[in-house]
């Protein structure tokens, strides 16, 4: 394989005494990514993440923070666009060092910079967990979640779920470290010193990073699916296909990256290319779900469509504010009458 280096966001790890000089980071390179048609790709996808996903998610913040009024719903989209922008706005770091080919940014930002990456991806994961929990509870108990849904609630739950990131993002500052080889220094992850704590990290975060909430997401939308399926006013696959985007997307982002992760545990049984190139697709999938989040759940609001001839403002403002009204439109009929089964239980 060529001498070439790109370094994910940082999971893609060599036991000490197994690197050789062209091994120390996902890729190696002699001085610049310009000489590989894969590395050019990557950068480019890369940074075109990092444009999208900042833009896309700042407007998102304008609009949720500042220009409407506070409620469950924009509680979630705000934190889940300030997840993604944080993540995106680091991208260059992670830019500058995919087209160098070395870290020059030190160990502090080397250690600062993974932990933050993780913790919004995992911050990220955990908000569409809680926003697939809310729209199921508010398709099968309308009555309740209308009663029992409140902004103060909702920002105590997206605290928990940033605590919750925070803790399973810090063994990157903990392994985090830096190498210096043939004159350059490389930001990788180094287990050397603490026995299993690599198989332990891998498949935690497959664990709590994907399995859990996929499963979780999948029911929340299944049971979705189901209750307007069997509801007489549907008359309109739009949900359908807004709840498929989003399982499938969520699916295709993040398997690729965390299979990989999982099989970068045991390395040496496999083979060194395939682990490369396999963890970086997977590591530019995962980071195109930050700036696909505001298009799934935002820009493919109810009714936006029809709201194409109003401004691009009111557009998202209109699919933010009505968010989960669609379902809530079929089941209107239902309701009521789940209403009254409520209020005697």
């Amino acid at each position: 394989m060529e001498d070439f280096t790109y370094e994910d966001f940082g999971n893609y790890t060599y036991d000490e005494d197994d690197l050789m000089p062209h091994e120390e980071s996902v890729f190696l390179h002699k001085s610049t990514c310009t000489g590989d048609a894969l590395c050019v790709s990557l950068l480019v996808i890369t940074t075109t993440i990092f444009l999208l996903g900042s833009c896309g998610n700042a407007l998102v913040i304008w609009i949720s923070g500042f220009k409407m009024k506070k409620t469950v719903n924009t509680t979630w989209y705000l934190s889940l666009a300030i997840s993604d922008f944080v993540f995106c706005i680091f991208l260059p770091f992670l830019i500058t060092n995919m087209a160098m080919g070395r870290w020059i940014f030190g160990l502090f930002l080397c250690k600062f910079t993974s932990s933050v990456l993780f913790l919004n991806m995992f911050s990220s994961i955990f908000l569409l967990v809680v926003i697939s929990v809310d729209r199921c509870v508010s398709v099968i108990f309308p009555v309740w979640a209308q009663n029992h849904r409140t902004v103060r609630k909702a920002s105590v739950i997206v605290i928990l779920a940033w605590v919750l990131a925070i803790g399973l993002s810090l063994p990157s500052a903990v392994f985090r470290d830096i190498k210096h080889q043939m004159g350059r220094s490389i930001c990788y992850n180094n287990y050397t010193f603490h026995q299993h704590s690599h198989e332990i990290i891998g498949v935690s975060r497959f664990v709590g990073g994907f399995a859990v909430p996929f499963m979780v997401i999948s029911v929340c939308y299944s049971v979705i699916i189901l209750k307007l399926r069997t509801n007489r006013m549907t008359k309109s696959s739009k949900p359908f296909k807004v709840m498929t985007a989003l399982i499938a997307t969520f699916f295709i982002c993040w398997l690729p990256y965390h299979v990989f992760i999982l099989l970068e545990v045991n390395q040496q049984h496999h083979n060194h290319y395939i682990l490369t190139v396999g963890t970086q697709v997977g590591t530019c999938l995962a980071a195109a779900n930050s700036f696909l989040n505001p298009v799934l759940y935002v820009f493919m609001g109810n009714d936006f469509q029809q709201r194409c001839k109003t401004s691009l403002l009111s557009k998202m403002e209109n699919a933010m504010g009505d968010d989960g009204r669609t379902t809530s439109r079929y089941l209107s009929r239902s309701s009521s009458m789940d209403g009254r089964v409520s209020t005697h239980i």
